[in-house]
């Protein structure tokens, strides 16, 4: 494969508890040569591997979430560029974070991919081999779908290169499968232990064809083998868990999680508002001041809910109270540490669609709960909310109760990939591969777990799809890529994000601002002067 030169700085590997699965211990007085070929040093290679997983997911979430259909800014503003795609070019806030944090996992990938030549043979090395390739994988796969063509890097680059090129999107695609089936040969089976196993590349294997099956290089074929895998990482499991407790804190480790970045509370006990992950801290409204330190979690007041997030529910759908914190007790972890909620005093209620403009519920529910805040319906979503605490609603699925009141930061998992969204690329896959019988069936096994009626095959589009996945999957780090991927990135956040018009998407060259730019730095450094700026930004 030719070789193709990034600008990276020297990588130092800072090693980090990880989780109670995957422990690694500090260095000192010993060379990367003489460590890396130890079945202990190559171990805490594998282990730095999964760390980065922190830094590509951990941080803030604008990449995965802001400028769609389902979040906008509440108090707090947004970097506009990729909120608002009015201001977006290549030294936006935010922008890098994906490009620097995914070619430093690239890097520390390669680095155990040279050593695993090197270093001592065991009966684990080969299943360390397929875990790494697949979070190389993953991490180009995050670059192509954001950037477009990107550099290739395959080989562990152990002094800094100045010259790099872009490689087409189709050859990076190409690589991103073949490093996952490579990887299902040789990673484990069995239930998810905080290491990556064999479902967990089928599903993420079934995501790349089917994100590839849009693009212009694409095919009904790769429908087709995306409805595949999905069926293979299904595996015959229904969805049984019931949907709150799928996201009871201490339940990341489920019999429906495939793969999640892992964290634990030793791991954030020195700096819990710095060691811990953010995605908790985004979706939703402030909830106090230093008053009631310790009754309410930190809230950013960023990425808050749309009044189309909010109206994909109806009644009977267990995701509604699964997702949201729709009653908020005075003192807010009491949801969680409290069994018997019925002797608790209400402070905060959110009126959903179905009881709005009922005005014997909403006279009923005060009576029944003296001092009750009431939020009508519609009053509470991203568009409306005035500069007050409460005032929009919260995301409770990520809820941390072991971080302080203080803290903005959670030691809960961050789920990447679970069953429940392996039924929604499998029914997406099937539709697209023009089966739509089978895709409804996917499908409407989401549907049935949430106890909803099951949907039509009249009414099956991708519309659909796009707003159940909407319902099933609230907050977790998909929505730009699925509104990317499926092509309704522009008509979908201009219809509901009430800040975003489908003119804010135009850029140079009359090319629409879909990917984002390179960042600037990354130009910066580069020698290579024919290396393109994406269109939409030069």
């Amino acid at each position: 494969m030719k070789k193709i030169y990034i600008a990276i700085a020297f990588l130092g590997l800072t090693f980090t508890s990880c989780s109670d699965f995957l422990e690694e211990e500090n260095l000192s007085n010993t060379t990367a040569e003489d460590f890396y070929t130890s079945a202990v040093g190559y171990e805490n290679l594998v282990n730095a591997n999964y760390s980065q997983l922190r830094d590509i997911y951990g941080e803030e979430p604008w990449l995965f979430c802001a400028g769609t259909d389902m979040y906008a800014e509440g108090r707090n503003a947004e970097p506009p560029g990729l909120s608002r795609y009015t201001q977006l070019n290549s030294t936006s806030d935010g922008v890098a974070l994906l490009y620097d944090q995914c070619y430093e996992a690239i890097q520390l990938a390669n680095m155990a991919m040279f050593y695993s030549e090197r270093t001592e043979q065991t009966d684990e090395l080969s299943s360390q081999i397929g875990e790494i390739k697949y979070l190389r994988a993953n991490a180009f796969f995050l670059l192509v779908q954001t950037y477009g063509d990107v550099s290739l890097v395959t080989d562990y680059i152990q002094e800094p290169q100045l010259q790099f090129s872009r490689t087409p999107a189709e050859e990076v695609y190409g690589f991103i499968i073949s490093e996952l089936e490579e990887a299902l040969t040789l990673v484990n089976d069995g239930a998810f232990d905080g290491h990556i196993k064999k479902r967990a590349v089928e599903h993420l294997l079934a995501k790349v064809y089917l994100t590839r099956g849009y693009e212009t290089f694409g095919s009904t074929n790769d429908f087709t083998t995306a409805a595949s895998y999905a069926d293979a990482a299904i595996d015959g499991q229904s969805l049984t868990i019931p949907f709150n407790d799928l996201w009871s804190p201490d339940n990341e480790m489920n019999a429906e999680t495939l793969f999640s970045v892992q964290y634990d509370n030793s791991s954030v006990t020195v700096n819990p508002s710095s060691y811990g992950n953010q995605q908790a801290y985004f979706f939703g409204s402030y909830q106090g001041g230093s008053e009631i330190a310790g009754d309410a979690p930190y809230r950013s007041y960023n990425l808050c809910p749309t009044k189309y997030t909010i109206d994909l529910f109806e009644q009977g759908d267990e995701r509604w109270e699964g997702t949201f914190m729709v009653e908020i007790f005075d003192r807010y972890f009491d949801y969680f540490d409290e069994e018997d909620h019925t002797t608790l005093n209400v402070h905060h209620y959110f009126e959903p669609k179905w009881y709005a403009n009922d005005a014997t519920y909403m006279a009923d529910y005060i009576a029944n709960h003296p001092g009750v805040t009431y939020h009508e319906y519609d009053t509470y979503h991203a568009a409306v909310n005035p500069n007050l605490d409460n005032e929009t609603i919260t995301v409770k699925k990520f809820d941390s109760p072991d971080v302080p009141f203080s803290a903005s930061s959670s030691v809960r998992d961050i789920v990447l990939s679970r069953l429940g969204e392996t039924y929604l690329i499998a029914a997406e896959a099937y539709l697209q591969a023009g089966n739509a019988t089978t895709g409804l069936a996917r499908l409407n096994e989401v549907r049935q777990r949430a106890g909803v009626a099951d949907a039509t095959l009249a009414e099956f589009d991708i519309d659909y799809i796009l707003d159940e996945r909407g319902r099933e999957l609230v907050g977790e780090y998909h929505r730009w890529f699925d509104l990317k991927r499926t092509g309704t990135l522009v008509e979908r956040a201009a219809m509901y994000h009430y800040l975003i018009e489908e003119s804010n998407f135009n850029g140079s060259n009359g090319v629409q601002k879909i990917l984002r730019p390179i960042p600037q730095t990354a130009l910066d450094l580069n020698q290579n002067q024919d290396f393109p700026q994406n269109p939409a930004y030069e």
